[in-house]
């Protein structure tokens, strides 16, 4: 019950397993005095309509125009978490990032939470956390390994769905070496094989290379590593397949899942992709996208794990809270005041 109403309305995970012990405990003693269980859950149904009717009546007009109503909204459900001392500055973001990814204010009646990610890095306060809108955060570093760059200014990037090593046999299958002349020549194959596909990437005007992560081989090979490096291309990888259709949308690039696909047309542009290794993890953070998606990104800080887990919790409370006015777009008063006030109007 808790995980449906966190999945539902972010928040009030507590308040209603609370309220439904509460009801099962009337249940008992009406089931006690021999009422059918039918007879109950269509009394409950015929109150729950009826308490929706007295909401709906009672409910205050929100627009989501009205960023102070949408802050004090997000920081009456910060405050009652354990980084509520936090809220003046957590509030704000929540209530601009999903604003950032909602398709039109006054039309649109949901928001996807997909398209806002949270990052979490350790060091700094939670004053310092962050609202990415023009372009990404990704918590890992490039590859420096072969002497890569890891600063670029005026980005073209590509997000291949590849990989840039020598392909390897099936798995019954093998291949007997037995001579060192067959050892120069796999060798010399693989080296073509790789000089081709970087090739195709320098061509394109790629300078900014980001690799999904592979689980049958390698995604980059050292001497890809090596190739890339030498013509000042920056290199990330192990990029989640999960994270393929955000970081799409959010700097505008488009998913190559084969190096002929690979054409200038399908890279997205940036102003700079740099490193960041301050605190104790590092982050690579892309700004100065030319056309960003619906999609946004929050940098959280925090100075040890459990208050950056917590935060992080606490966040994605607000963030429903605020797409929950997006769905329904009027408020009521907290602090079980109308749960007071249903209990004599259903009793009429």
């Amino acid at each position: 019950l808790s995980s449906a109403q966190d999945v539902e309305a972010g928040d009030g995970t507590t308040s209603v397993v609370v309220i439904c012990g509460a009801l099962l405990s009337a249940a008992e003693r009406l089931l006690s005095r021999g009422l059918h269980p039918s007879v109950v859950s269509k009394a409950w149904q015929k109150a729950a309509a009826e308490a929706a009717k007295i909401l709906e009546k009672s409910a205050i007009p929100i627009d989501l125009t009205d960023r102070e109503n949408l802050i004090k909204t997000a920081t009456t459900s910060l405050n009652s978490k354990v980084i509520g001392g936090y809220s003046q500055a957590l509030a704000p973001l929540a209530v601009d990032a999903v604003l950032s990814v909602c398709e039109d204010i006054k039309t649109s009646t949901n928001v996807d939470l997909n398209d806002i990610k949270i990052v979490k890095r350790m060091g700094g306060t939670l004053e310092d956390t962050e609202l990415v809108l023009d372009g990404l955060v990704l918590d890992q570093g490039c590859v420096k390994a072969a002497g890569g760059p890891t600063s670029m200014q005026d980005c073209k990037i590509g997000l291949i769905q590849f990989c840039l090593s020598a392909p390897k046999t099936d798995m019954e299958n093998q291949v007997i070496v037995a001579d060192s002349a067959q050892i120069d020549r796999i060798f010399r194959e693989e080296r073509r094989y790789i000089l081709k596909m970087i090739k195709k990437i320098v061509k394109s005007g790629c300078n900014v290379l980001l690799v999904q992560k592979s689980i049958l081989r390698d995604a980059t090979a050292q001497l890809s590593q090596h190739y890339l490096a030498k013509k000042k291309i920056m290199l990330i990888q192990d990029i989640e397949r999960k994270e393929i259709e955000f970081i799409s949308k959010s700097l505008g690039c488009k998913p190559i899942a084969h190096i002929d696909a690979f054409t200038p047309d399908m890279l997205g542009s940036a102003k700079s992709v740099s490193e960041d290794a301050s605190g104790t993890g590092k982050v690579i953070r892309i700004s100065g996208v030319k056309n960003p998606g619906k999609a946004a990104t929050i940098l959280l800080n925090a100075s040890n794990r459990l208050v950056l887990d917590e935060a992080d919790r606490s966040l994605h409370d607000a963030l429903c809270v605020v797409r929950c006015l997006v769905k329904m777009r009027s408020m009521i008063a907290g602090g079980a005041s109308f749960e007071a006030e249903l209990n004599p109007q259903l009793g009429e």
